[in-house]
């Protein structure tokens, strides 16, 4: 027997599946297709040329400001990993909640989503960042103030161009208060913006939340990884403190699947490009911060997005599965679904037995905020304790002082897109010959 190349087995599936059903597939989590990522660079460690530093006795600092530009009141953070935005709706309230403490631990921010603040996660986030959707949904002037940041969210890595769905098993008495909707009704955020058509527009809304909020919060403009250099331009010309930038291994609560494989750019070129933004309008690094999120999964992976130009990273998949997404001691639970421990995937049906992607009270009471904060926090620290390793082992005393020249590449795909050279030769496709 021979599997086809163009007809495997997944494919047929939906095919069969799409014939049987009429409807395209909706799932959460995100990109399942192979595509450069972070695991196609290596890093130069010190040798001759240069000296690690000794990790017993030398210190190498993790912490970062962002909104500097212009707020009154930037965010310090003691480690530059964030925890991304979901919403309450797509999460349940102790999962919102264990999203803060886990932050609150390590010194780090968290950040709402979708659907407005609740009042778990602002009594356990210290640092919170309040998202601003072209749904408005949840939309509360004074839940704006309460924030400690503002993310203006013009696009998500799965889905740029398309815009939130949240099926009505999900829309709960209390989730469909919060965004006024009705219950048990499938709602679909809008995909653009009502307030404001372009730069322009966006500048004055930005003034306007300036205004609100007494010039005191950073303003974050978050855009899904597409056309990253000209929107990284264009975020900047509108005023944004921080630029977000979610590439397309960036996980979703609830989308087309055709959305979540088949648009957007990878993470890795979105890093190089909005950051060769920021340095064409002299802001990198002086005055605007660059956060990267899309299948940031170990501390590798966050000094790997800082040597490319981030400032810091974002983790929403990540940080649900150290909560305790698609864990081994649930597999029967997971059986009864079809499924496995490290397949789960449908975060939209609302029936996720580890009780984070639902609004079952029943499920939901499974999860300890405590003990899943308390998880969250660790899995923070393990990821600076590795990327305060690797930046040593390249001799910097900052995570921030790591740069390109502390990389190479081992396929000429990455090499092209994060503009490093290919392992062994001083080769960047499509830079030199």
């Amino acid at each position: 027997m021979r599997e086809s190349q163009i007809f495997d087995r997944a494919s047929i599936h939906e095919i069969q599946r799409a014939a049987n059903e009429g409807i395209y597939r909706i799932r959460g989590f995100g990109a399942k297709r192979a595509v450069p990522h972070f695991d196609d660079l290596v890093f130069l460690g010190a040798s001759m040329s240069r000296y690690p530093l000794e990790g017993y006795r030398e210190r190498c600092d993790t912490d970062v400001v962002l909104g500097s530009r212009f707020a009154k009141k930037p965010l310090h953070l003691k480690i530059p990993i964030t925890i991304a935005g979901m919403s309450f709706g797509s999460l349940s309230a102790n999962a919102k909640e264990a999203l803060g403490r886990g932050a609150n631990e390590v010194g780090t921010s968290t950040t709402t989503g979708d659907g407005g603040m609740t009042d778990e996660e602002r009594e356990h986030s210290n640092q919170l960042v309040y998202q601003l959707l072209p749904s408005r949904y949840g939309m509360n002037p004074v839940h704006l103030r309460k924030a400690d940041a503002i993310e203006v969210v013009v696009g998500q890595g799965a889905k740029p161009g398309g815009g939130g769905m949240l099926l009505g098993q999900k829309i709960s008495k209390r989730v469909a208060a919060m965004r006024d909707l009705p219950e048990d009704i499938d709602q679909r955020s809008a995909c653009r913006h009502p307030d404001w058509t372009g730069p322009d527009d966006l500048e004055i809304k930005i003034e306007e939340l300036r205004e609100l909020t007494g010039w005191e919060k950073p303003i974050y403009v978050k855009v899904g990884a597409s056309r990253t250099y000209y929107d990284t331009l264009l975020a900047v010309k509108s005023g944004a403190d921080v630029i977000v930038v979610d590439g397309m291994q960036g996980g979703t609560g609830a989308t087309q699947e055709c959305f979540i494989e088949n648009v957007g750019i990878p993470t890795l070129p979105a890093v190089r490009l909005a950051s060769d933004a920021l340095k064409e309008l002299g802001v990198h690094r002086r005055g605007v911060q660059l956060i990267v999120s899309g299948g940031i999964r170990t501390g590798a992976d966050v000094a790997k997005a800082i040597a490319l130009g981030a400032d810091a990273v974002s983790i929403g998949t990540a940080a649900l599965i150290a909560l305790g997404d698609n864990r081994p001691d649930l597999a029967e639970e997971y059986e009864k679904l079809g499924t496995a421990p490290g397949f789960y995937e449908d975060w939209q049906a609302g029936n996720d037995p580890a009780g984070i992607t639902t609004q079952d009270p029943e499920l939901e009471k499974r999860l300890d905020p405590v003990k899943a904060g308390r998880r969250l926090a660790n899995y923070l620290r393990v990821l600076t304790l590795e990327a305060q390793t690797l930046a040593r082992a390249c001799g910097k005393s900052h995570v921030h002082h790591l740069e390109p020249e502390d990389l190479q590449a081992l396929t000429i795909e990455a090499a092209a897109m994060a503009r490093v050279p290919l392992a062994g030769t001083g080769w960047i496709p499509g830079q030199n010959f």
